[in-house]
């Protein structure tokens, strides 16, 4: 009888242990799962920041060509045949311009001759409307980090020619809302033989997305930004 309640004793004490342990598991799961989510939500709040043009200095990191590998296209076309119509009423609800102000400024800023952008490894090759392709090598040449009218900031990543066609400009400039290595889903390039004087240009930003998406696709990227 005594080793009955000895044995029973043995088993309550193993049973209340075990849900001890099983409560405290659960516990440091849960505060495990907050503290990733408190983590993503200030990694997102951080990215919506960079995105605006607000960050620190020491956020700033060196950039290499293969973030923008690939095949890209101009979305200037698309705003001329008015399959990005969408996009200017949608800023004219949120913005302090009309939809037809928002088109004239961005035919300045997405204005330009070159439809299509190809690169792979250091090569970049353009394509222009009406001329032969041209392509050069480069390598990077540091960023500048430039600052607005209205207070926020911006980073070119600057690439020079190492070599190529004569054609093919003398430095490429990228910026993409991106401000540390990352591989980039759109981009805006400036490109010339000044380095200096391509930093000055601030309305003609020539805008491309990946050559694979139809005009649709890029519609609805620009949406959901």
């Amino acid at each position: 009888m005594q080793l009955s309640r000895a044995v029973a004793a043995s088993a309550l004490a193993i049973g209340l242990s075990l849900a001890a342990a099983s409560a405290m598991a659960e516990k440091s799961a849960s505060a495990d799962e907050t503290h990733k989510h408190d983590h993503a939500h200030d990694h997102d709040k951080d990215q919506k920041s960079v995105y605006k043009g607000y960050f620190e200095d020491d956020q700033i990191k060196d950039r290499a060509l293969s973030d923008w590998a690939g095949d890209w296209q101009s979305v200037y076309p698309y705003l001329i045949d008015g399959t990005l119509d969408p996009v200017m009423a949608h800023k004219a609800e949120h913005g302090d311009m009309s939809a037809a102000e928002y088109r004239a400024y961005y035919e300045t800023g997405y204005a330009t001759d070159v439809d299509r952008i190809l690169i792979e490894e250091d090569s970049v090759t353009f394509f222009a409307r009406g001329d032969p392709a041209v392509r050069g090598r480069y390598a990077y040449d540091g960023y500048e980090v430039l600052t607005y009218k209205r207070g926020n900031r911006g980073v070119r990543f600057v690439f020079a020619k190492v070599e190529g066609d004569e054609a093919a400009p003398g430095y490429i400039q990228f910026s993409d809302h991106r401000i540390a290595p990352a591989r980039s889903d759109h981009y805006h390039l400036y490109w010339g033989d000044d380095r200096a004087a391509l930093l000055e240009e601030l309305t003609n930003w020539p805008t491309y997305y990946p050559a694979s998406l139809e005009g649709d696709g890029i519609l609805h990227e620009m949406l959901a930004h």
